[in-house]
């Protein structure tokens, strides 16, 4: 299972940057605090915006599982790519999730070498990259997974209104065959769309966000078409859930990190959280993480309508390639920052033995060694001097990467999420700034409706703008 080492978050490693080790003590008041946070989370999960905590359990757990896997085994073997299209909870855990599971080289093995298609995630509207993905991707042997609650999201609606054009023309009336929706299963305006062309879909669950969607169907169809041992997944987010679910602040992962990370953010003036995988393939995890964190704690005002402005800049960063473009900040900048690692105990067959016989002195102490020890060295190095530089920061164990242990991360930040909500005292669940720029958006298009809109977006940018 995943553990969380975080003494070097205490003053005893990095002094008065951490916290007091009797404010994490099973006895102290912050640790009833948090054992009532727990009692909260526990009889509100399920509710409203929360049941993304069910996602792991009956009877959510067989409709989804049972609905993707049937709808991955119809498509098996049918198509040469997949192009998802989506935007923010709805491709970052997609992107995610295959990075971590399938091999960096993925895309490039022959058919046979793969568990399915292709797999590209357009998650923006920069017509290069776009038009690069369809230039390669022929629409005859391509499916098209879009994925929007709604469908009118700005972004994938024109997406997808591309795709299905160059579908009509390439495959005429049968279009529709060459596309799985993701959307809402009762209303909404792609609902629509999909019930009008006959296009199968699988639901955006209600009350689960789309930050919170990657167990869904948002992310588990596209991940068992290439392969991904999507009950594993669940598996591991159940197990992280139950562990989170524990009284005793010390035996809970979730509220410990979010008690960490709240305390050192607000208190000691540390609001920037870097996570730094030590591993290619969970990089994009600490994208999925930065979405998470930042809208979902970034808020203007709280639950009682004060004005707070509250959340945690989050960051990401690779190790060991990291070590030689932001560590010089991190260990001598503003002591602003909590970093937290990522380690993987175990590569497994992956790992690779540096060979002898080099003949030279100065790399004489690499030979025979395993990459995984190099790069936990490296890790544990860059740990070592974080402490010297009072730097505080936490580690992640994985003891390897695998569909469960992808699961239990998962699970972990997205319930140490839901603890720092109820701590800053905010929604974790709305993102108001967000829907602004949506609108915005409308009436710059000229959507029906948001002719206001442009007209305040004009009033301020039509200014004659300080130009070099």
């Amino acid at each position: 299972m995943l553990t969380i080492d975080y003494a070097n978050c205490l003053s005893d490693r990095v002094g008065p940057h951490g916290l007091d080790p009797a404010r994490v003590h099973p006895d102290s008041e912050n640790a009833r605090g948090m054992a009532a946070l727990t009692d909260r989370l526990a009889a509100s999960r399920g509710t409203g915006w929360e049941r993304w905590r069910e996602l792991w359990n009956e009877p959510m757990r067989s409709e989804h599982l049972d609905a993707v896997t049937q709808a991955a085994d119809r498509r098996r073997g049918r198509f040469e790519n997949m192009v998802v299209l989506g935007i923010g909870g709805s491709a970052l855990g997609n992107i995610a999730l295959q990075a971590a599971l399938n091999p960096p080289t993925y895309n490039l093995l022959p058919a046979d070498r793969r568990p399915g298609p292709r797999m590209f995630v357009v998650d923006n509207v920069d017509p290069a990259n776009l038009k690069a993905v369809l230039d390669l991707c022929d629409p005859k042997t391509t499916l098209f997974n879009v994925i929007s609650k709604s469908g009118e999201t700005a972004e994938t609606a024109a997406q997808f209104m591309i795709i299905r054009d160059r579908l009509r023309q390439a495959v005429g009336e049968r279009w529709a065959e060459h596309v799985v929706a993701i959307t809402d299963p009762a209303a909404g305006t792609m609902r629509t769309i999909c019930d009008d062309a006959g296009i199968e879909t699988l639901p955006v669950p209600e009350g689960v966000g789309g930050r919170f969607s990657v167990l869904s169907p948002v992310g588990l169809f596209s991940a068992a078409m290439c392969g991904v041992d999507t009950a594993a997944l669940l598996d591991g987010a159940k197990a992280m859930d139950q562990r989170c679910a524990r009284p005793t602040l010390t035996e809970n992962p979730g509220a410990m990190l979010a008690f960490l990370l709240v305390e050192l953010g607000t208190r000691k003036g540390k609001p920037n959280h870097v996570l730094m995988p030590y591993a290619n393939g969970l990089y994009l995890l600490a994208d999925w993480y930065r979405q998470l964190w930042a809208e979902s704690l970034g808020k203007k005002t709280d639950l009682s309508g004060h004005e707070v402005y509250a959340g945690f800049t989050p960051i990401k960063a690779l190790g060991t390639t990291d070590q030689h473009s932001q560590v010089q900040l991190y260990r001598e900048g503003p002591n602003d920052k909590v970093i937290g690692f990522v380690e993987v105990e175990s590569f497994g067959e992956d790992d690779m033995t540096i060979p002898t016989g080099m003949g030279v002195d100065a790399v004489a102490y690499l030979e025979g060694r395993s990459m995984t020890a190099l790069l936990n060295a490296e890790k544990r190095a860059t740990e070592y001097a974080l402490i010297a530089s009072a730097r505080p920061n936490y580690t992640i164990h994985f003891p390897k990467i695998d569909a469960h242990h992808v699961g239990e991360f998962i699970a972990l930040w997205e319930i140490a999420t839901a603890y720092a909500g109820l701590m800053l005292n905010i929604d974790a669940y709305d993102q108001p700034a967000v829907e602004t720029g949506k609108k915005a958006t409308f009436g710059l298009m000229g959507r029906a409706g948001y002719e206001d809109w442009q007209k305040k977006v004009d009033q301020i940018l039509s200014r004659t703008p300080y130009t070099v």
